[in-house]
């Protein structure tokens, strides 16, 4: 991916700028300390040493510093922002102060690459995109190096194995390596998730509704020897609830990074509540800690970057000096991974009671894109969470490029969920612009998603969220946990309080994935069968596929009109994962008569039906 246009222009005048300044390339107090396994997909990173600063310092290094590598190979190109890091241990040790400076990186081609720095310093610097703005600021600026990358040697659910994930103009995102497409099914719940008590800060005694605090004792067991921790073996237990949520095939977690008004008050990057310049340094190291072993494990990282009562906070809802300092932080510390979206605001654009500002209008939703498409350098998925509709982002000039749907009412209208992924992706497809339409945060606010103990079927979640959104075409399934029940999204600490869900959403990945299924080519036809009660999502035509879920409640042979030929039928319970094993051969002359499920014809079941051995 080459750099963008935007960044083309800051790059060019990067250059410039360097080269009417005193420094040289290459001239500088000290190389920077090169670390991480020099691989392709495998994270880079540059310490300098630079001036030293503290997270309180009066000249705040945040903001009146900007540090910027260009890293170059050929014509291709990134512009990656970097950060003060303090001692560059804080994750460990808690340093509030020190002297590095860091970057991160990721490349996607072997060989050698460049890089240049450009560190400046003045007033705002860090938010203005001019690159001539301030004055060299000594130490690393001007410097120059090389390295070379080799093949990665990852393999299994690690994304380094499979490269970046990327919106392609599709309504799937695949990764860049493998060329794999990408469906989703994990955890949306908690959504407090980094209310954690072994991070640093003091959202844990601060009277700010600190009994949400988390320690996901629960999920202590789960620790493995040689997982990650900082300081003083701090950090188990929320590794080992994401070791197990992989080991239930899940590939998938949300979370806010941003809650100071919201229900939970304790998820935010800042040393406090009142002072949006002011990072806490320890703090983002250690949440990088945290996503950085998920995506080892094959768990995409979906940043909730605002909870809907958050979204006048940050310069009024406006995209100015607060929220670039913001986002700027956040690409800059995380955007190196390779598995993520941006997701704009939770429930965003709703109005909130009694709060005192109003909600963000069109035109700030869509600057909020623009600033992450402009200045992300690797162009991770942008979407937005639904609070009002969004027919006021749609079109090819909007930078969202999906949408992260609620589906609020899937308890109480079966077909909902279903509807609304058909709905964004024809309208999207419609307006010039093929979005991701992946389903968050489903069901109602007080229920939704109950414990094993309350539902253990899970009739209605399977039948109306799970199978309603992948027969639809939606990118996958996040799981919210309704608030007047255990567990709930703000309480939870142990995910094991959804096992047998966690069991079903791994059934239908490993049912599209074994059967080699080309969902990305494929689209929900329902009305090729009478009955109400089925869904179709199939590439249709005489070398086609189709997939049919059932719903429930019929007894009678299924029918698919206007399929002829001969064609091979495969059962699949949903709610065990079992097969019916060899296909059973059909033949069509104007209708094609699958028959009946082999058994508990009253439940719902999967009945995969395509050409003869083909696999």
């Amino acid at each position: 991916m080459n750099i963008h246009s935007n960044g083309r222009r800051i790059q060019s005048l990067f250059l410039a700028a360097v080269c009417a300044s005193n420094l040289a390339f290459g001239q500088s107090s000290s190389s920077p300390v090169l670390s991480g396994e020099l691989k392709k997909w495998h994270t880079v990173t540059l310490t300098f040493e630079g001036p030293h600063a503290s997270e309180q310092d009066p000249y705040n290094p945040f903001l009146n510093y900007r540090l910027n590598v260009l890293f170059s190979k050929g014509d291709k190109q990134f512009l990656v922002p970097g950060y003060f890091a303090a001692d560059g241990n804080a994750a460990n040790t808690s340093a509030e102060n020190g002297n590095r400076w860091r970057v991160r990186f990721t490349p996607d081609e072997v060989g050698d690459w460049k890089y240049q720095v450009f560190f400046r310093k003045g007033e705002n610097i860090a938010v203005n995109d001019d690159p001539g703005a301030g004055v060299p600021a000594g130490f690393m600026d001007g410097q120059s190096g090389a390295f070379s990358i080799t093949s990665s040697d990852k393999t299994g659910r690690d994304f380094r194995a499979k490269g970046r994930l990327q919106y392609v103009g599709e309504h799937y995102l695949r990764f860049a390596e493998t060329g794999e497409y990408f469906l989703k099914a994990g955890a949306d719940s908690p959504e407090n998730i980094l209310s954690f008590a072994d991070f640093d800060g003091t959202f844990k005694n601060d009277q700010h509704k600190d009994n949400l605090v988390k320690t996901w004792s629960a999920h202590l067991q789960d620790w493995k020897e040689g997982d990650p921790v900082w300081g003083d073996n701090k950090g188990k237990a929320l590794i080992g609830a994401l070791n197990y949520l992989a080991s239930k095939g899940m590939n998938v977690f949300s979370f806010l990074t941003f809650n100071i008004l919201g229900d939970d008050q304790n998820v935010f990057p800042y040393v406090s509540y009142t002072d949006f310049f002011r990072m806490d340094v320890s703090k983002l190291d250690q949440w990088e800690m945290i996503f950085d072993h998920g995506q080892k494990k094959g768990l995409y990282l979906h940043f909730k970057t605002q909870e809907h009562e958050n979204q006048g906070l940050l310069d009024s809802g406006a995209v100015d000096i607060q929220r670039k300092l913001y986002y700027r932080e956040l690409i800059a510390r995380f955007s190196h991974h390779l598995a993520l979206n941006w997701n704009l605001g939770e429930e965003n654009g709703r109005w909130v009671k009694n709060h005192p500002t109003p909600p963000q209008t069109t035109a700030q939703r869509l600057a909020m894109a623009q600033y992450f498409f402009d200045h992300d350098p690797y162009r991770h998925h942008i979407v937005i969470h639904n609070g009002q509709s969004f027919d006021d982002l749609l079109g090819p000039e909007s930078k969202l490029t999906g949408v992260s749907v609620q589906g609020h009412h899937a308890e109480t209208r079966p077909h909902h969920v279903h509807e609304e992924i058909i709905h964004w992706r024809r309208l999207s497809e419609k307006a010039g612009k093929r979005w991701v339409v992946a389903l968050d945060e489903p069901g109602s606010a007080g229920h939704s998603l109950l414990t094993d103990a309350e539902d253990p079927n899970h009739d209605i979640q399977r039948q109306n969220v799970l199978w309603g959104a992948l027969t639809a075409g939606g990118a996958g399934v996040e799981w919210y946990f309704g608030y007047q029940h255990p567990h709930s999204d703000l309480s939870c600490e142990d995910w094991r309080s959804r096992d047998r869900m966690w069991d079903q959403s791994r059934y239908a990945l490993e049912f599209f994935s074994q059967n080699k299924l080309p969902f990305w080519e494929m689209e929900a036809k329902d009305e090729i069968t009478k009955d109400t009660l089925d869904y179709v999502f199939c590439k249709p035509g005489a070398s086609g596929i189709y997939l049919v879920y059932q719903r429930t409640g019929k007894k009678l042979p299924l029918v698919l009109e206007g399929v002829k030929g001969r064609w091979e039928v495969i059962w699949f319970n949903p709610r065990t994962g079992e097969g019916q094993g060899a296909g059973k051969k059909v033949k069509g002359k104007i209708n094609l008569e699958i028959g009946l499920p082999p058994s508990d014809q009253e439940r719902d079941w999967v009945a995969l039906v395509r050409k003869p051995g083909k696999r």
